[in-house]
C-alpha cells in the first residue's frame, strides 16, 4: 500500500485551544520516546504518554495527524474507552478515550437510525457504572436492558474486539428497572402536578406562551389557597371550579386569567388525562436521590467491584406519548438540580444521565421551555451530574444547549434529501479542523463507527478521530422478560413506590368546600323557608283569631236577638196553650153556665 505523505496540511496541526466547538483542536503535548505503550483496557489508572506508531499511515490521516490523535487522547487519571482510531484500518495502539472526570461537561451521541447509537450508549454506561458512578438511562425500544445480563461471546464479536484492541469479557451490570406510573415493566415512577410545575406541564399540554403564563397563575392561586395539586384530577377540578358558578368571583381575582383561556387549559388537561396520563401523576413522588445508588457485583477481572447502579426507565408503553416521556426526563433533571448540593469539579461525577430521543424534548418547545433546559444543563454540572443527549442529528438540539455539550460521538448521517444535506453541512461546521473531509466521512461511516471529539482533562477539545467503537460487555439482546420481572419484583424500591398513596389534594378539598357551600346554601334556604313558614303561620293565626272574634261577636248579636224574640213568642204560646187547654175550656164553660144559670133562678 502506498505511503501517505506525512506533510501536515494547513489546519491539521492543533492550534491554540478555543472554548467554542467550532474552533480548531487544542495543542497536544509532544509524545515521549521512552514512555510505555498505553493499555487499551486500563481505565482505573493514570494513562502514560504514548510513543509514535512505527506503522505508516494508510488512511485519510497523515502519520503526524495519527500521532496527534494518539497523544491527544492520552490522559492522566481514570478514563473510559470509546474505541480505536480508524485510518484505513483500526489502529489498536491508538485508543480514543474520554476522561471520567470530564463527563459532567456533558456530551452528544448522534447518528441516523441503525448506526449504533444505542450500543455506544450501552458501552459507555457499562464503563461508567464499573467505575462506581450511577447511571440513569431510558430504554426506548427495550434493547438497552441487555446490559443487566452478561454478554455471550462469539467468533464475530471476538474478531471485532481483538481488531480494536479490546480485551472483552462478559459483564452484567447492576440495574434497577423503572416505569412511568406503572405503564410497562418496572418500579413505578410518579410526580405530583405541583412538583412538575407549570412550565413542564405546559410543554406536555402543548400550550402557547400566553396559556403557559395563565397556567402559572393557576398554580400560584392553588399554592396561596392551600390546594395541593397532586394529580391531574386536582388541577382539572380546580379549573372546573374556577370556571363554574362557585369560583367566578375567585377567577376575577386572578390577574390576567380569562375564562376563555382557563377553558382551553381545562380542555387540554381533559384530553391529556383521556390518553391515560393520569397514572404518571400522584404520590409517592420519586426521590431522585434513589438514582444515586451503588451495588457490589463481579467486574470484568472476576473480582467483586462496587458498581454504580444503572437506573433504567422502560418506556415502550409510552411511545405514543413522546412528549410525556421527554418532559418527564426533564423533570427528573430539574429535581436533581434542586436536590443535589454544589460539589464543583471532582475526579468522577455523582451521576451520568443519558437523555435518549432528545429531539422529542425540543420539538415545538416554547422559548421559556428551552431557556429552562439551557439553564439546567449549564448549571447542573456543578452538582456533579453529566448529561449525554442522544438523538439523530445535532440540529435536533437547540444551539444554546448544543454549545454546552463538550463531547461529541457522531455516528453516520444520511444525505438523501436537501434537508439532510443542509443538516450534514451544519454538523460539519461545528467540528474542529482536521485532515478529514467530514462531509464525506460522516456519510461513509460503518455501523458502530463514529467521529469523536471530547473535552480533555485541560478543558480543551481533542483532535477529531474516526473511531471504531468498542463492543458492550453485556448482552446486545433485550433482557428476557421473566428475568426482568423477577428483578423488578425483588427490587427494594417496590415497597416505597409500588403502591399509590392516597393523599388529600385540591379535588378533595374543593369538594369539601363545595359540599360545605352547598350545605350552607341549603341551610340558608331552609332557614329562609322556615322564616317564611313562621310568618305565614303567624298571619294565619291572626286571621284565625280575627275570624273567631268576628264569629263570636256575630254569635253574641244573634243570641241577644233570639232572646227577645223568644220572650215575645213565649207569652203568646202560653196564652194559646191555656186557651186551648181542656181545663181552661171547662173553667170557661162553668163560668158561663154559672152566669147564665144564675139568671134563670
Amino acid at each position: 500500500m502506498a505511503e501517505k505523505s506525512t506533510e501536515q496540511p494547513a489546519g491539521a496541526a492543533a492550534p491554540e485551544p478555543a472554548p467554542a466547538s467550532t474552533e480548531e483542536a487544542a495543542p497536544v503535548p509532544a509524545p515521549q520516546p521512552d514512555a510505555p505503550q498505553p493499555d487499551a483496557e486500563q481505565t482505573n489508572a493514570a494513562q502514560p504518554a504514548a510513543q509514535p506508531s512505527a506503522t505508516t499511515a494508510s488512511g485519510p490521516l497523515s502519520q503526524q495527524a495519527v500521532d496527534a490523535v494518539r497523544a491527544g487522547y492520552t490522559f492522566e487519571g481514570t478514563t473510559l474507552d470509546i474505541g480505536a482510531l480508524v485510518n484505513g484500518e483500526p489502529l489498536k495502539d491508538v485508543q480514543v478515550r474520554i476522561p471520567l472526570g470530564m463527563l459532567n461537561r456533558h456530551g452528544l451521541i448522534a447518528g441516523a437510525t441503525g448506526t449504533g447509537k444505542t450500543k455506544t450508549l450501552q458501552g459507555l454506561a457499562e464503563q461508567i457504572a464499573a467505575n462506581g458512578v450511577p447511571v440513569f438511562a431510558a430504554d426506548i425500544k427495550g434493547d438497552l436492558s441487555g446490559l443487566a445480563v452478561a454478554g455471550t461471546p462469539s467468533d464475530k464479536l471476538t474478531a471485532r474486539t481483538q481488531g480494536i484492541g479490546q480485551d472483552w469479557h462478559p459483564v452484567a451490570t447492576p440495574t434497577e428497572f423503572f416505569s412511568l406510573g406503572g405503564v410497562g415493566q418496572g418500579v413505578p415512577l410518579r410526580a405530583t402536578v405541583d412538583g412538575f410545575g407549570p412550565t413542564l406541564l405546559a410543554r406536555v399540554l402543548d400550550l402557547n406562551e400566553t396559556q403557559e403564563s395563565s397556567l402559572g397563575l393557576v398554580f400560584h392561586y392553588a399554592k396561596q389557597n392551600d390546594l395541593p395539586l397532586i394529580t391531574l384530577d386536582d388541577l382539572r377540578t380546580l379549573l372546573s371550579w374556577l370556571t363554574g358558578d362557585e369560583g367566578k368571583a375567585e377567577l376575577k381575582g386572578i390577574g390576567g386569567l380569562s375564562p376563555q383561556t382557563a377553558g382551553v387549559i381545562l380542555r387540554e388537561i381533559v384530553n391529556f388525562a383521556g390518553q391515560g396520563a393520569d397514572v404518571f401523576f400522584g404520590q409517592p413522588a420519586v426521590e431522585v436521590t434513589d438514582f444515586l445508588r451503588t451495588a457490589s457485583a463481579t467486574g470484568a477481572d472476576g473480582a467483586t467491584t462496587e458498581f454504580g447502579v444503572v437506573s433504567m426507565l422502560e418506556v415502550p408503553g409510552v411511545q405514543d406519548r413522546p412528549a410525556v416521556f421527554s418532559t418527564f426526563l426533564m423533570y427528573l433533571l430539574t429535581e436533581l438540580f434542586r436536590a443535589l448540593p454544589e460539589v464543583g469539579d471532582q475526579d468522577k461525577p455523582k451521576l451520568v444521565f443519558f437523555f435518549d430521543e432528545a429531539h422529542l424534548l425540543f420539538k415545538g418547545a416554547s422559548k421559556s421551555f428551552v431557556e429552562t433546559i439551557t439553564q439546567t444543563v449549564r448549571l447542573i454540572r456543578s452538582k456533579g451530574v453529566g448529561i449525554f443527549f442522544v438523538t439523530q442529528t445535532p440540529k435536533d438540539v437547540p444551539g444554546d444547549v448544543l454549545g454546552q455539550l463538550g463531547s461529541r460521538i457522531q455516528h453516520a448521517l444520511r444525505a438523501h434529501t436537501p434537508d439532510d444535506a443542509k443538516a450534514l453541512k451544519a454538523t460539519v461546521s461545528t467540528y474542529p479542523t482536521s485532515e478529514y473531509q467530514l462531509g464525506e466521512v460522516l456519510t461513509q461511516l460503518g455501523t458502530g463507527e463514529a467521529i469523536v471529539t471530547v473535552i480533555n482533562d485541560k478543558g480543551a477539545p481533542t483532535p477529531v478521530a474516526w473511531t471504531r467503537v468498542r463492543a458492550p460487555q453485556g448482552s446486545m439482546d433485550p433482557m428476557p422478560a421473566d428475568a426482568m420481572s423477577q428483578a423488578i419484583a425483588s427490587s427494594p424500591l417496590q415497597a416505597k413506590y409500588g403502591t399509590p398513596a392516597q393523599t388529600e389534594g385540591a379535588a378533595a378539598k374543593l369538594q369539601g368546600r363545595i359540599d360545605a357551600a352547598s350545605q350552607a346554601a341549603s341551610d340558608a334556604a331552609a332557614a329562609k323557608q322556615a322564616d317564611a313558614d313562621a310568618k305565614a303561620a303567624d298571619r294565619a293565626e291572626r286571621e284565625r283569631q280575627r275570624d273567631e272574634a268576628a264569629r263570636e261577636r256575630e254569635s253574641r248579636s244573634t243570641s241577644r236577638s233570639g232572646s227577645r224574640t223568644a220572650k215575645e213568642h213565649g207569652v203568646a204560646d202560653v196564652i194559646d196553650d191555656v186557651v186551648k187547654s181542656r181545663t181552661f175550656q171547662t173553667v170557661v164553660r162553668e163560668v158561663i153556665r154559672g152566669i147564665f144559670g144564675g139568671k134563670k133562678r
